[in-house]
């Protein structure tokens, strides 16, 4: 009996997702695990795997389609067999998604009766098999370049977004024909769009799954939220004398300003759990657990990988982890529980230059801290004005869960916790 691949939901708030790549052709034989294709959901990319063996007999909708979820994408059975009076998927839950690196989600299943054989199956195109990220392969496609003349820079030679810079453009690929029934495909997502020379006064770049929930969560988070922002200054001398201390010592993960930011808000939330809490509608939820989401920019968009219980980890784990986590956010490798389940966030844009900014509350978090840089500037230092090193902090806070006072003395401690960094290993 023939059976139906169908789109599930592979995130917690996905709704459709684009089937980037197939990995079997039709007429391939497929077993029980085996990835199917390459998934790109509203937070990463992961892998369709088969629940049923047999042949793959037919790809229904074709690469770059964005497809709802639960809808057909695929068919698999016995040659010679066809979906014809195709029955729905079973109404019990298909087994949990894998990891997004190198095992995903399920397919589910569901009994076809026989028909007509499938066509033969194309031959397999030499540039599925080489490591590209999803958005390299469409921003390839949509310049005609060939990925196999780029040397890709990511992990085990992936080729990523930067790798496309200095490649030579050719002719654009063709588009995809289109299949009876399947869903459009998608076009290129966001890239670094160039200034045309052929008269175009536009250009318009179709919403990736990424960009598309990040809309959603503003809507969200900016419209019924009453938000309220606390901004103060940090003298950062001493945290920036121990910084350079642990770089001497030349042992472990490289700690960055953002690993010490870490760990005091972590300490100073264990301190204040008024603000490690979520707004729930009709309560709120006080988490005795601390659980920090650390904004990453990404190509299309933003990631917020959390590092769970940041108040018990030492500043080395903090940092190792968080590198870790950053780099896999980068390549969208992330799985769904690495990137949910934050009590409160931090997000930082010291590093391009920004002075100060507020930030956006991701709900149900009631709180988010925005990190400015790092710049000497004179200022009245006992007594005297002096060169100091100053770091400007601002707090944007759900004054549904978080009243000003609240705010302020958390952002106190977290000011004494910086300004006195043997604090944070006391």
């Amino acid at each position: 009996m023939a059976t139906k691949v169908v789109m599930e939901a592979l995130s917690p708030t996905m709704e459709e997702g684009r089937l980037v790549e197939w990995k079997k052709a039709e007429g391939e034989p497929v077993a029980v695990g085996d990835v199917l294709a390459e998934v790109e959901t509203d937070k990463a990319v992961m892998e369709l795997v088969a629940r049923a063996a047999g042949t793959l007999l037919k790809q229904v909708v074709p690469a770059g389609a964005t497809v709802p979820v639960s809808e057909l994408v695929g068919l698999i059975g016995e040659p010679g067999e066809t979906a014809d009076n195709a029955k729905s998927p079973p109404a019990s839950p298909a087994p949990p998604a894998k990891a997004v690196a190198d095992a995903g989600p399920a397919a589910m299943t569901a009994p076809v009766p026989a028909g007509p054989p499938a066509p033969a199956p194309p031959p397999a195109s030499s540039a599925s098999r080489l490591k590209a990220s999803p958005l390299a392969r469409r921003i390839a496609a949509e310049r005609g370049i060939d990925l196999g003349g780029v040397a890709g820079s990511g992990p085990e030679g992936r080729v990523v977004l930067r790798d496309l810079e200095a490649a030579p453009a050719g002719r654009p690929a063709p588009a995809a024909p289109a299949t009876p029934g399947a869903a459009a495909a998608a076009p290129a997502p966001r890239p670094v769009v160039a200034r045309q020379t052929d008269g175009a006064p536009y250009t318009d770049v179709p919403l990736s799954q990424l960009r598309k929930t990040i809309a959603r969560r503003l809507i969200q988070s900016i419209g019924p939220i009453p938000t309220f922002y606390l901004t103060t200054e940090v003298d950062m001398e001493r945290a920036w004398d121990a910084r350079e201390a642990l770089k001497a010592l030349g042992e472990g993960p490289k700690v960055s300003f953002n690993d010490i930011i870490i760990k005091a808000v972590a300490a100073a939330l264990r301190q204040h759990p008024a603000c490690n809490a979520w707004w729930q509608d009709d309560r709120i939820r006080y988490w005795h657990e601390v659980h920090v989401s650390m904004a990453v920019a990404i190509e299309d968009g933003l990631m917020t990988p959390v590092i769970r219980n940041a108040d018990l980890k030492s500043l080395r784990e903090i940092a190792a982890e968080s590198h870790d986590l950053a780099a896999r956010a980068r390549e969208r490798r992330l799985t769904p529980e690495e990137y949910t389940g934050g009590t409160f966030s931090v997000s930082n844009l010291g590093m391009l230059d920004i002075d100060e900014f507020t930030a956006v509350i991701n709900p149900p978090e009631a709180g988010i801290l925005a990190v400015g840089r790092i710049v000497q500037k004179p200022v009245v230092y006992e007594g005297q004005v002096a060169a100091r090193r100053r770091l400007r902090l601002t707090m944007s806070c759900d004054h549904r869960v978080i009243d000003g006072a609240t705010g302020a003395e958390f952002l106190k401690t977290l000011k004494t916790m910086l300004e006195n960094p043997l604090a944070l290993v006391w």
